[in-house]
């Protein structure tokens, strides 16, 4: 298949980027494949999507000329988005969908890698050599073990997978900012707003909000040459803080640019929930704050959108899926158990490439790789695909 005209897609711009990076072809979100459109079409059809007002120009009626199509990070991937995906591929175009699906599952509806997976009506290959990280890492020995329900050791004798004790909150934060200003940077090589903290909860001392608002004075502290926007919610934004789209907007406006001319190379419309990027100017003439998304998507937020927009030194583990990062730091010392299980652990300890620092309490470790209950989806698409299979479908 040398010859073959091969499209790639994944469901986030930074899981497309790293797509692109990790192959040399060009990958783009699955959104942008299937070239969303913000207009309500004629006959009032969503093209599956489940929200109203949105259509994919691609579809059955002007399907994607491709050989093979190959969707990464397949577990992200909800019912919606895959029915319109599949709506819009011709018969006798290869359909490859790579995943991992002992990951967390889809924010949306449905667990679709899964079910497809367990309905066997559908060739699965095991990948079983990993290189995200070195051959004998640690990370990724832990995370076998955490997978199979197994326990890990605590006792900082890897290179690239530590502990650090801490019995108090506070203790913990502070860990945070010095993991992220002093010890880590030097030992990745990179900068500390590219370490990323995960966390389980959005709220508590630990918590998204509250973590968010400590990282930010260490990372990006007041300074007289950067402007400011505080938001209804309290939330200061400043230019040069790590920000996150937080809900879908398919109306959005974005652009791409090149050269010192900055000349238009692509534009349209749609940001997700969970693209990351940073402020790169408060524009208060106009009244706007212009962000860099991770796939070089420049939008201009008014300030009446600024509801869509939070801080992310800090995010939830299930906002980092279809990530990844030089370094990931977990704060766990306490939590209620529904949340605190195997597969967000495994999760969380998957999106490193190179270091994993869990700073916090150990027995909680131990007891999240012991807790197996996870949310239950009962979508039964994968005895809807046994019963089209064994129809002879």
């Amino acid at each position: 298949m040398e010859d073959a005209d091969i499209l790639l897609a994944a469901p986030t711009g930074r899981a497309a980027k790293r797509m692109t990076e990790a192959t040399g072809y060009k990958a783009q979100t699955i959104h942008r494949l299937l070239e969303l459109s913000s207009g309500v079409p004629e006959d009032g059809a969503t093209s599956g999507s489940g929200n109203a007002g949105i259509r994919f120009e691609r579809n059955a009626g002007n399907p994607l000329e491709a050989d093979v199509i190959i969707i990464d990070e397949m577990s992200m991937v909800d019912m919606f988005l895959m029915h319109s995906l599949l709506a819009a591929v011709v018969p006798g175009t290869h359909l490859i969908l790579v995943g991992d699906e002992n990951q967390l599952p889809s924010v949306g509806a449905g667990n679709v890698l899964k079910d497809i997976i367990r309905s066997q009506c559908i060739p699965v290959v095991a990948l079983e050599r990993i290189f995200r990280q070195e051959e004998g890492s640690s990370i990724v020995e832990n995370a076998h073990k955490i997978n199979k329900g197994e326990p890990i050791a605590l006792d900082n004798k890897s290179r690239d997978f530590f502990y650090l004790p801490r019995t108090n909150v506070k203790d913990v934060v502070r860990e945070l900012g010095l993991l992220l200003t002093r010890k880590l940077p030097g030992y990745v090589g990179c900068e500390g707003k590219e370490i990323q903290v995960l966390t389980p909860m959005r709220n508590g001392e630990l918590g998204v909000e509250n973590l968010n608002r400590e990282l930010q004075m260490v990372l990006n502290p007041q300074q007289r040459d950067k402007k400011e926007k505080e938001c209804n919610n309290g939330t200061v934004l400043r230019e040069g803080d790590k920000v996150m789209q937080i809900r879908n907007n398919y109306k959005l406006e974005w652009a791409v640019y090149s050269g010192k001319g900055r000349f238009k190379t692509e534009e349209g419309v749609g940001v997700f929930n969970g693209d990351m990027g940073v402020i790169r100017e408060i524009d208060e003439y106009n009244e706007e704050v212009v962000v860099i998304f991770d796939d070089d998507k420049e939008v201009r937020y008014p300030y009446n959108l600024l509801d869509e927009l939070e801080l992310s030194y800090a995010i939830t583990i299930h906002k980092s899926q279809g990530s990844e990062y030089p370094a990931v730091i977990l704060p766990l010392f306490s939590g209620p158990r529904v949340l605190l299980n195997r597969n967000l652990l495994y999760t969380a300890v998957t999106r490193a490439r190179q270091c994993v620092v869990i700073v916090g309490n150990g027995y909680l470790v131990e007891n999240m790789i012991q807790n197996n209950d996870e949310q239950k989806r009962y979508s039964s698409l994968d005895l809807r695909l046994k019963e089209l299979y064994e129809g002879g479908f």
